[in-house]
């Protein structure tokens, strides 16, 4: 299987168009165009090369960009040389796939079980309705036992039936979600004054930290590839983890 071939796929799952301007997704590291096996991640990281190595993977395919800042030094230490040495190559697909159709915020609607998901914050988040109407902390207890994470929140005041999603960092959406008729906003990651505002717009915030909301991802682009590709051999990373300890 040659390079091109999983790139083009890939494409049709996250087109690049739908990537925002500020973001770099795509093809980042290039080491060859003959792939050995795939190897799916939300994040690229030292452990994640060495275990792409270890599974015989000529690719990681992420979900963050291995690249993301301009590069003004590079070490033999910083990832995108580790790959470079490993002959290892690595596609990114990270704004793409938040907006794309079965994309980030459509894996998490689903595991949520929301109805009626429509597109939200030009596409860059979901909103969708709870099957029945929950109170903001049986909502937020809801959310850490179906992502198995640790989760903040502050309650809006009322019961909760539309909710808006934004995975990874979208504590920022709390007014476009209020604009939009959201009870709650459920994130990754949102800040003290993105509570403050939830709070005087009477919308509920969840953070449900940002490795959670958006790490289901990589089992996703998994399966896709092994169903596109029955003969390739495609890895869900075991070495990816949370960096943050949380204590209880």
């Amino acid at each position: 299987m040659q390079l091109n071939e999983l790139t083009s796929y890939l494409e049709t799952l996250a087109p690049h168009e739908l990537t925002e301007s500020w973001d770099n997704t795509g093809l980042l590291v290039e080491c060859g165009q003959e792939v050995t096996g795939v190897l799916c991640a939300l994040d690229v990281t030292p452990e994640t090369v060495r275990e792409a190595q270890e599974e015989g993977c000529s690719v990681v395919v992420s979900h963050h960009p291995v690249i993301f800042h301009p590069l003004r030094t590079l070490s033999q230490q910083d990832v995108p040389a580790l790959l470079m040495r490993a002959g290892i190559s690595a596609v990114c697909l990270h704004t793409n796939l938040d907006k794309a159709h079965g994309g980030v915020n459509d894996h998490l609607a689903q595991l949520l079980g929301l109805q009626d998901v429509a597109e939200f914050a030009d596409g860059i988040g979901r909103t969708g309705m709870l099957k029945a109407p929950m109170r903001a902390d049986d909502f937020a207890d809801f959310t850490a036992k179906t992502l198995g994470t640790a989760v903040k929140f502050t309650d809006g005041g009322k019961m909760l039936s539309k909710i808006a999603l934004v995975t990874g960092s979208g504590g920022d959406f709390v007014r476009e979600a209020a604009a939009a008729g959201a009870d709650a906003l459920l994130t990754g990651e949102a800040g003290h004054h993105d509570a403050l505002d939830a709070q005087a717009l009477g919308v509920t915030l969840v953070a449900a930290t940002h490795y959670a909301t958006e790490t289901g991802i990589a089992d996703v682009l998994a399966q896709r590839l092994r169903e596109r590709f029955p003969g390739l051999h495609v890895v869900r990373s075991r070495t990816n983890r949370d960096p943050f300890t949380y204590i209880k």
